[in-house]
């Protein structure tokens, strides 16, 4: 693919599942990319895949709610780039699974700092760089915008409010021709979800084969998306091929949710 062609794209949120499908379908699609994250060695093995298709990398090891990191990262795409042309806010933490009623509220705001302030940081830090080159911005954020479950409830207002941020940036940025969007994956079959699957395999004495099948069994493909698939999603809204489209959600988790 060719959609991305000598585009430079910053990923927050590098790590084994999501953020890497994201970095290296980026450089697979002709982009050079700004790989970020804490864990140094991951960003290492990633932009070990970015080069060896051709594509240049530039890692950044920093804690995104670091107030001082969207500056560094920006920073560091005019330094190494010369530009800007894609944002991908892909960094999240874990929130609290417990009811609102009990739950921590620092635990909460913690979420919400790495959720949604940090993407508003980096997006912020970014602006200037992406309406020079009339660029894109993608907020990854997640089905759970489409249930209300117990126990999600914390995590569904941070993903709400990186939504309404989305949507208001569009409107911010759209006249100076950056456009804003967000993709909500629903499951994502990589290895944090295929170890959460062995275990509930494990406590009820079955195949984790039939764990899958029965979620699966949940979405009108009977398939569970894997990270490729996502970052595919992401890589379209951050094209050309989308360039009349802003402020807008794309589901894709399979058919579990109609929206």
């Amino acid at each position: 693919m060719t959609l991305l062609r000598d585009k430079v794209v910053l990923v927050s949120g590098i790590g084994p599942g999501l953020g890497r499908a994201l970095a290296v379908r980026c450089a697979a699609a002709g982009a050079d990319v700004v790989l970020a994250a804490r864990t140094r060695h991951r960003l290492d093995a990633v932009a070990e895949e970015v080069t060896a298709l051709g594509r240049r990398a530039v890692t950044a090891a920093v804690d995104i709610t670091d107030e001082d990191a969207p500056r560094r990262l920006a920073q560091a795409a005019a330094e190494e780039f010369g530009r800007l042309d894609v944002l991908i806010n892909n960094a999240f933490a874990i929130p609290p699974r417990t009811e609102l009623l009990d739950t921590d509220l620092d635990a909460v705001r913690a979420g919400f700092e790495t959720g949604a302030f940090a993407a508003l940081r980096l997006t912020r830090e970014c602006a200037p760089l992406l309406v020079e080159r009339q660029g894109s911005v993608v907020m990854i954020n997640s089905a759970v915008l489409r249930h209300s479950r117990r126990t999600f409830g914390a995590y569904k207002m941070a993903k709400t409010s990186l939504l309404s941020m989305a949507q208001t940036l569009s409107t911010e940025l759209g006249p100076r021709g950056v456009r804003v969007n967000t993709v909500a994956p629903g499951y994502i079959w990589a290895g944090s979800l295929q170890w959460y699957f062995a275990q509930l395999a494990k406590e009820r004495g079955v195949d984790p084969r039939q764990v899958y099948d029965e979620t699966a069994a949940t979405t009108d493909l009977r398939k569970l998306p894997e990270p490729d698939e996502i970052a595919d999603a992401v890589l379209f809204l951050a094209s050309p091929m989308a360039r009349a489209i802003t402020g807008q959600c794309l589901d894709v988790n399979g058919g579990e949710y109609h929206h």
